[in-house]
């Protein structure tokens, strides 16, 4: 293994780590506490994407989740929307990262166009797809509904990428839906009760 593998490698253990304390800080009702831990996972992230490459596509998503997570995003969506400029890939976390990061900006038009690019990846990218686009055309019912189906999916779910049973997804679309004034009434076990808007 190169040391580039292994720097990466640790980068993206350690940005999972990072997040994993921002959940459980969440889930305890420590906003504050979650709020930096997400910062320093966003960074890790971007950093591990910068040294795995760039095909690496799921680090560019956790970086935006996280940046999201910790109250902002837009430096973040900035950030990935030119690191993917150039880049000709049609795979569904592609369109994923692309698809959030515009989104976040705001660019609305752009998110319907890449979260339709997202659809046939797998049933998570596809209810994830849905939340997008229904966020991004403000079509509030239509996106409770979307997000209500990525809870229920996350609830059933025996792993957590970072071990803690979470909705992160959703609880990040619900953050971003409470920027925009249509943050839906879900609560679930994976969910913190202060979700939309946490901070």
């Amino acid at each position: 293994m190169s040391t580039a593998d292994e720097t990466h490698g640790a980068l993206m253990t350690a940005a999972i780590e990072r997040d994993g304390a921002a959940q459980r800080a969440l889930l305890a009702g420590d906003s504050r506490g979650a709020r930096a831990d997400f910062a320093q996972s966003a960074e890790l992230y971007r950093r591990s994407w910068e040294a795995a490459g760039p095909t690496s596509y799921g680090r560019l998503i956790g970086m935006l989740k996280a940046a999201v997570l910790a109250g902002g995003g837009e430096e973040q969506a900035a950030y990935a929307t030119e690191a993917l400029v150039r880049d000709e890939s049609d795979s569904p976390a592609a369109a994923y990262a692309r698809a959030l990061a515009a989104l976040i900006a705001q660019d609305d038009e752009a998110a319907c166009r890449w979260a339709a690019r997202m659809e046939g990846g797998s049933d998570a990218f596809d209810r994830t797809a849905e939340a997008i686009d229904a966020l991004a055309r403000r079509d509030g019912a239509r996106y409770a509904k979307a997000v209500e189906a990525i809870v229920d999916d996350f609830e059933q779910r025996a792993d957590h990428l970072t071990g803690v049973a979470i909705a992160d997804t959703a609880l990040m679309l619900q953050e971003l839906a409470a920027r925009r004034g249509i943050a839906a009434g879900v609560e679930s076990p994976v969910l913190p009760r202060t979700a939309g808007r946490m901070f």
